[in-house]
């Protein structure tokens, strides 16, 4: 019989490459990792996994076994979800992470429909970047998360999560109201008009530092990062202060402060509530997508 704990390990290999990595995301020693992968090839009775260098790859046997793998979580995810809905009441924790400007204007609204409605739930949020999400819920440091995606920047399809649209929201350039003449090119397109100007840019290696970047080269320039600020409302105080502009979707513009101009640009963002594959039906889950859908800002 194949153990269930194994074949998560062995779907995590597949999908981050070095047993390192599997290591470090699962919190095991490496040499336990490779132990456990060993005694799931005796259990199967045939090769899962060949050397290639100093790391492994997957055989045919594996890939196939992790195809296998990915419907058997699914199912478990599903029987969870069953057993949980036969029991009376929604009690226990429900891990949820969450972008910040979702956090601010969404989640902490969900987070009071969920207490009105199910008081012994004990939410617990957690920000994260989206591109963390399927990892974090694969590893079962997540149950259920907002993610985004923007024009430009399109999610990668993340193995073993499931997602389902929330809301859309258009983008906006955000600009100093006074002065700096000097910046404005004059231009007739909201974006090249800034292209000499500072700009206020997400840390890199994230998706809205992408997104800017990938926007500004799509109209001929790069940008000139002289700021990275992930908060939006600290953007917004920085490009009121005169120093830069920036790219703001609407859930981060909400009240701007006195000072800047936002123009709204052709573009959107689109954020979606993700869990683990089989697990949309999960009390805890649906009672979070409920909340947080009813939380949605209207106009």
């Amino acid at each position: 019989m194949l153990d269930v704990r194994r074949l998560r390990l062995l779907r995590e290999l597949a999908h981050r490459g070095t047993i390192a990595a599997v290591a470090e995301a699962l919190t095991f020693s490496p040499s336990a990792v490779s132990q456990q992968l060993s005694v799931l090839e005796r259990e199967a009775g045939v090769p899962l996994l060949e050397r290639t260098g100093r790391g492994v790859t997957l055989t045919p046997a594996g890939r196939k076994l992790v195809e296998h793998t990915e419907v058997v979580l699914e199912r478990l995810e599903q029987a969870a979800g069953d057993l949980a809905d036969s029991r009376e009441g929604l009690a226990g924790p429900v891990r949820i992470g969450t972008f910040p400007s979702a956090a601010r204007t969404i989640v902490a609204s969900a987070l009071i429909v969920l207490a009105r409605e199910h008081p012994a739930l004990e939410p617990c949020v957690e920000e994260i970047d989206p591109a963390d999400v399927g990892d974090a819920l694969r590893a079962g440091e997540l149950d259920v998360a907002l993610v985004h995606e923007y024009d430009f920047v399109p999610a990668e399809d993340a193995p073993g999560m499931d997602t389902e649209p929330l809301l859309s929201e258009p983008l906006f350039l955000a600009s100093p109201r006074d002065s700096f003449v000097a910046w404005d090119t004059g231009e007739a397109d909201p974006i090249r008009r800034w292209r000499t100007a500072p700009w206020i840019l997400a840390k890199p290696r994230t998706m809205c530092h992408t997104m800017a970047v990938r926007v500004c080269q799509a109209n001929g320039f790069t940008p000139s990062a002289r700021h990275h600020v992930d908060d939006f409302a600290t953007v917004l105080v920085f490009v009121a202060a005169g120093q830069g502009v920036a790219l703001v979707p609407q859930l981060g513009a909400a009240d701007p402060p006195d000072g800047v101009v936002l123009t709204r640009l052709p573009l959107s963002r689109r954020t979606e509530i993700a869990c683990r594959q089989g697990a949309r039906r999960h009390p805890a889950v649906a009672a979070f997508t409920s909340a947080v859908r009813a939380s949605v800002p209207r106009g």
